[in-house]
Formats: structure tokens, sequence, C-alpha cells
């Protein structure tokens, strides 16, 4: 009896494992200061040069995405805009940015208990970015550094871009890496 408990528990436990969140470490290696976006959790922020920003996103999210605004101008309750990537007037973003961005595009625990993720520049280019795992093992990484980068989708139907990691992997954002 007590084997069958260890069991069940066994395979619950693992069930939590793979259903957790994962850590976001967004990182601003520019010269300048970036507003990473996330969505459809995380928001928005200032982010200095140097500086790191770190979020969980929860276990099961899909088409979620991160991006980087510029030459941006917020008031102390969050209301402005940037050159690149606003998204409605907002420092903690609800909506896509507006073109050109460079986006991180990313489903977790999708099909088969995988991650899936990639670069797109299918709405134009506004800063070098890197998309990498940093846990189980995984070393898929993305890369874009100019608007023609072969790491990233450059047309819709450019289906060849999209990699994949074990659900629950974490990842690390990179500006300018």
């Amino acid at each position: 009896m007590s084997v069958i408990k260890i069991s069940v528990f066994s395979l619950f436990s693992l069930c939590l494992i793979s259903a957790q969140a994962a850590r976001f470490d967004i990182v601003n290696q520019c010269s300048y200061t970036v507003w990473p976006a996330a969505i459809p959790s995380g928001g928005g922020r200032q982010l200095n040069s140097g500086e790191t920003w770190s979020i969980d996103i929860p276990a099961g999210t899909a088409s979620g995405r991160v991006w980087g605004r510029t030459g941006c101008n917020f008031d102390g309750s969050g209301r402005g805009s940037c050159q690149t990537g606003d998204c409605g007037g907002a420092l903690s973003c609800s909506l896509s940015g507006q073109p050109p961005t460079t986006l991180a595009e990313f489903t977790l625990n999708g099909g088969n208990n995988q991650d899936y993720f990639d670069l797109s520049v299918i709405d134009g280019f506004n800063i070098p970015m890197q998309f990498a795992p940093t846990s189980n093992g995984c070393n898929n990484v993305r890369t874009c550094q100019q608007s023609s980068c072969p790491d990233a989708y450059q047309y819709p139907t450019d289906d060849t871009k999209t990699v994949s990691c074990p659900g629950g992997t974490n990842y690390r954002i990179v500006f300018c890496p």
C-alpha cells in the first residue's frame, strides 16, 4: 500500500515540477536605456544600460512576447510614448508594440511539454536581441544583430526559425548581445 502512495505522490510531484513558471532574465547590454515590455504577463519598465529585469512567466503561456522600446518618455503615472515599440502610451504594456519591433516570441509548456521560442523581425527591427535558454541542458540560442538576421523570422510563412526546449526551462533575453 505504501508503495502505491509513494508512486502517486511521485507522479503528482512530477506534474507540478513540469508545470512551473519559467524565469525570464531580461538584460540590457546596450549603451542606451531600453524599456522592455512583456505580454501577456510582465507589463514593462525602464531598463538602464547594464541592468537586468527578472520576471516569472506562468507555465502554459501561449503566444507570449518580449520586445524593447526606445526613445521613451513616461510621466509618474506611467503614461507617455516611445519612438519604437510603443504600446498605446503605457509603461506597463497590455497590448503589442507598434512596429518596428524586434520580437522574442514564446509558448511555454506547449505540445509534448515543450517550450517553443523564436525571434521575429516581421514587424521590423529596432534593437539587436538574443534569446537563450539557461537551464535544462538546452542550448538552442537565437541571435539577431540586424534586420536581415538568419535566426529570425523574416516573413509570416518563414516557419523554420522556431526552436524548442523542455518545459520548465528558464530563459535570458539580451538587448545588444
